[in-house]
This record gives structure tokens, C-alpha cells and sequence, in this order.
């Protein structure tokens, strides 16, 4: 991972999630926050999530913050900026920083419109094995979408 030679790397990243009822939602998140510490070592990686899930925004940077985080990168684990991006995370991110004045913040997009990631997704809509099908003659899906 590259650095700013200006700006210092951060010591902590919250990978910021909606969150869904079923928390096996969750382990695409947590697996995506192994992942990105394996890339940065030394760096701390906590999941957080608007709604349903903890710990929620505020939990996860202050336990960053108690473990002496003081540049956190805020990413949005979302496929583009919707409302929860344009009004629900600034207001979460303000009160944070409103508790911990000390912290700097950097602010990602939405994950899912950086180039990088967009590639990636193109890639795997064109060569990704399918996880179940539907079939013609029997009228119902097959596998893993039909669950």
C-alpha cells in the first residue's frame, strides 16, 4: 500500500457496512476486513454497520481509538452513494468526531465506484462459475439461488 508522503498512513481502518437481520450477512464484511489487514500489516481493521449488526460506527472507532488509533480511513462498504452515504455517515462520522477530537478522519467513496473495484466486479460478472441455474424444463432455480 502506497503512503501519501504528506499525509501519514493511517493506524486504523473501519470497513462501514448496512448490515443485514442475518448476521451470516456479516462474513463477506469480516472476511473483506481479514483481508485488507493481511495487506496492511500493523494497521488495525474493525467492521462496523449501520443497522441490525454491531458494533455500530461509534463502538468500532471508539475500540480504535482506545487501542491508540489517532488516523482512522473510514470505507464504505457499498456499491454506490445513496442516502446512507449522503446523509446517514456524515452525521455518524461528525458525532465521532465531535467525541474524539484528536482523531483524524479520511473519508473513502463508496467502495463500489473506485475503478479498481470496479474492474474487479466487471471481471467476475463475466467469469465468475454460477451458483445455481434455472432450468427450462422444471420451472424451478437450482442451488444456491433458490435458498
Amino acid at each position: 500500500m502506497s503512503s501519501d508522503p504528506v499525509r501519514p498512513p493511517a493506524d486504523g481502518i473501519v470497513l462501514f457496512a448496512h448490515g443485514a437481520r442475518d448476521p451470516r450477512w456479516a462474513l463477506t464484511v469480516e472476511a473483506l476486513a481479514e483481508r485488507a489487514a493481511a495487506l496492511a500489516p500493523g494497521t488495525r481493521v474493525r467492521t462496523a454497520y449501520l443497522e441490525f449488526l454491531t458494533p455500530d460506527l461509534s463502538d468500532a472507532v471508539a475500540a480504535l481509538v482506545a487501542e491508540g488509533a489517532t488516523r482512522l480511513r473510514i470505507v464504505p462498504v457499498f456499491l454506490a452513494a445513496g442516502g446512507h452515504l449522503l446523509r446517514d455517515l456524515p452525521e455518524r462520522l461528525e458525532a465521532c468526531a465531535q467525541r474524539h477530537p484528536g482523531v483524524v478522519f479520511d473519508l473513502l467513496p463508496a467502495l463500489g465506484t473506485l475503478p479498481t473495484v470496479l474492474d474487479a466486479m466487471a471481471v467476475a460478472c463475466v467469469e465468475a462459475p454460477a451458483v445455481g441455474s434455472r432450468r427450462p424444463e422444471s420451472g424451478r432455480p437450482d442451488g444456491a439461488c433458490a435458498q
